[in-house]
Parts: C-alpha cells; sequence; structure tokens
C-alpha cells in the first residue's frame, strides 16, 4: 500500500494537536471524557511558534485523505558536553499510528523521516521516551535505554492534575 508522508506546515495546526490529543490518551489510558481543552490550547500555541521558528518538524501520514499516523521532533539546545560538542539536542515525540494501520512500517518509516531532519541540522543527540508499545520499534532503529539520566519529579508543580505526567 502506498502512503503519503507529508511534512507539516503552519496549516495543518489543528490536525497535529488532534494527534497530540490522540497520543496523550492512548499513553496515560486516558478516555474520550477527560478534558484535554487546556493541552489543545497549549499544543496549539506550541505548535504556531515552534513550526514557524523552526525548532519543531512533524509528519503527517494519509491514506487517501484519512490521517493515519504522525511523529514530530523538537529541536533544541544545551551547553555543550564532551557527547554532545555542539550542544545541538533533539526530542522524538507524538509517534502514532492508526490501530488499523500498526505493523506495517508506517511508525518506521516517520522516524526515519525525522531522524534525516535531525542529521542534516547536524544534531548529535537524539532522545525520545517510549511506550511498551513502542519501545520495540525504537529498538529496532537502534535507540538505547540511557543508564545515567534523571528526572526531578514534584507533583505539586503539575497543573494538570488529570494527566500522569507528573506522579
Amino acid at each position: 500500500m502506498q502512503y503519503v508522508y507529508t511534512r507539516a506546515d503552519i496549516g495543518d495546526i489543528e490536525l497535529l494537536v488532534s494527534s497530540r490529543v490522540m497520543v496523550l490518551r492512548a499513553a496515560n489510558k486516558l478516555s474520550d471524557e477527560a478534558d484535554m481543552s487546556e493541552i489543545e490550547r497549549r499544543s496549539r500555541e506550541y505548535y504556531k511558534k515552534a513550526l514557524s521558528d523552526g525548532s519543531h518538524t512533524a509528519y503527517l501520514v494519509f491514506d487517501g485523505q484519512r490521517l493515519i499516523g504522525t511523529g514530530g521532533m523538537s529541536y533544541y539546545s544545551v551547553m555543550p558536553t564532551c557527547d554532545v560538542p555542539s550542544g545541538k539536542k533533539a526530542y522524538v515525540m507524538n509517534m502514532y499510528t492508526d490501530p488499523e494501520y500498526r505493523r506495517q512500517g508506517i511508525a518506521y518509516r516517520t522516524l526515519e523521516l525525522l531522524v534525516a531532519d535531525a542529521k542534516q541540522r547536524g544534531v548529535e543527540h537524539i532522545t525520545l521516551e517510549a511506550t511498551d508499545m513502542g519501545r520495540p520499534l525504537y529498538e529496532k532503529y537502534g535507540f538505547v535505554q540511557m543508564q545515567s539520566e534523571m528526572q526531578l519529579k514534584n507533583a505539586a508543580q503539575c497543573t494538570e492534575k488529570k494527566c500522569r505526567c507528573c506522579w
């Protein structure tokens, strides 16, 4: 089957926002009734800025007119380190394939496009958070478990008590 992979632009914000909500509902096992209005609003703001300034790349995958997959890469800089002398980093996010289309290589191809974009930008360090379902895909691609990274977690700072992002 021939699917169409398109690089998203500012005109695709509503598709990107709706796919972001789908991803978060699936990853956090949230019901369709969970209020995602704040996430939608903030995602819309994020995409407007990040697509305009180039700090985010997103791909949309279509079967005809039907959106069947998405993937994104956020770019950021940190102070140079021995491992990442340029300080250029990227974070894979919002990877999703419609359940009816899984196991056909769609997510793998989307990831290939995102990584190619990062390499073209000179990015030396790409990370992601994997769900149990996504882990085999990322391992197949060559991602490995990180051993040294830590995260400060504090539920009191979380403004979205409806999600499980901080606790």
